[in-house]
């Protein structure tokens, strides 16, 4: 007892990073849970400095001094196969934290897609993709499943298996995240836990384009909401596509879509992008959330039922400046 006692003395007088791991499944204090102290840089990402194990009543310690360093620091809590992280920015508190995890489940629960979108830009003999799925998980259990992955989606042969895949997890920045094939033609899985909150998950691929021409695609995941969308300059046809008006700056289409699987024909083509015209450079994200919020800003009358739905989950997709580098991290888990 007297040297449990001398080493929280000790670690108080010398710098240590302290708190407390909260499972927010059960309410209690979590022991066993693995914290680790990392420290962010523009240069190197994340370099972990030191880790400790979250005893019988929740609380750790970390003997580490990061007090005036002026660079921000993240902690990193792995409990039930989910990481979980909080932020420690420059000149806040080191001691009494408290980091929040979740029991996992194999099980969706209450997990799913509240809203799917996809972006098509043709031109030049090529057609862009960009899909987008929110995922909100209302409940108190993380969806974790590495057999099955949480994400399915339909990749066209013709994308020959080429694919970015990002995701955002509650309060995180994008990572980069790796796709595998299933047994099922064209149906790719992406492993990463869908916590408690929204997570979201950006997909880039290209295919060939030919003006006119039949182009299909699946839904997959059983979105609550799908919105296919065309930029100014493309006119797109289908079965099933309900016209929710154009966003008045871009002049971009919306449509809302239900069902399995769609048909479309497609003509016209997108503005040349202002960079290389490879995979990378054309799947610049926020080209669907420049779309998307200016749309509920104008308030259009044809698409205020559309948008009344959209408000919420759009209103989330801005990014805060000074968050953590988007190479934070690149291991399942994260985010």
């Amino acid at each position: 007892m007297k040297m449990a006692v001398f080493a929280v003395l000790a670690a108080n007088a010398f710098g240590a990073v302290t708190g407390t791991v909260i499972n927010k499944t059960t309410g209690k204090p979590q022991a066993g849970a693995t914290v680790a102290l990392n420290k962010l840089g523009q240069q190197l990402g994340i370099e972990m400095i030191d880790q400790a194990k979250s005893g019988a009543d929740g609380s750790f310690t970390i003997n580490q001094d990061i007090s005036g360093g002026g660079v921000p620091y993240l902690i990193r809590a792995a409990y039930d196969g989910v990481t979980y992280n909080l932020m420690i920015r420059p000149g806040s508190p080191t001691t009494g934290l408290k980091v929040e995890v979740y029991n996992a489940s194999k099980q969706p629960g209450a997990a799913k897609v509240s809203k799917h979108m996809v972006l098509f830009q043709p031109g030049g003999g090529q057609m862009t993709v960009n899909e987008t799925y929110l995922f909100e998980n209302p409940g108190a259990t993380a969806w974790n499943d590495p057999g099955a992955g949480t994400l399915h989606f339909f990749l066209p042969s013709a994308a020959g298996a080429k694919v970015q895949a990002e995701v955002t997890g509650p309060g995180s920045m994008p990572i980069g995240a790796p796709t595998a094939k299933t047994a099922k033609p064209e149906i790719f899985e992406i492993d990463y836990p869908v916590k408690p909150g929204e997570t979201r998950f950006d997909l880039t691929y290209q295919v060939p384009y030919t003006e006119g021409a039949p182009y299909e695609g699946k839904i997959v995941t059983k979105d609550e909401n799908t919105y296919l969308i065309v930029p100014n300059g493309v006119n797109i046809a289908g079965e099933g596509l309900n016209d929710l008006g154009q966003e008045p700056k871009t002049q971009a289409h919306l449509y809302g879509f239900s069902g399995a699987g769609y048909k479309v024909q497609l003509t016209g083509s997108a503005a040349p992008a202002a960079s290389d015209s490879d995979a990378e450079a054309a799947s610049d994200r926020p080209q669907i959330e420049q779309i998307m919020p200016r749309l509920y800003d104008k308030k259009i009358p044809i698409l205020a039922v559309a948008l009344g739905i959209l408000a919420l989950g759009f209103a989330l997709l801005y990014r805060a400046p000074g968050t953590v580098p988007a190479k934070v991290s690149n291991e399942r888990g994260r985010g």
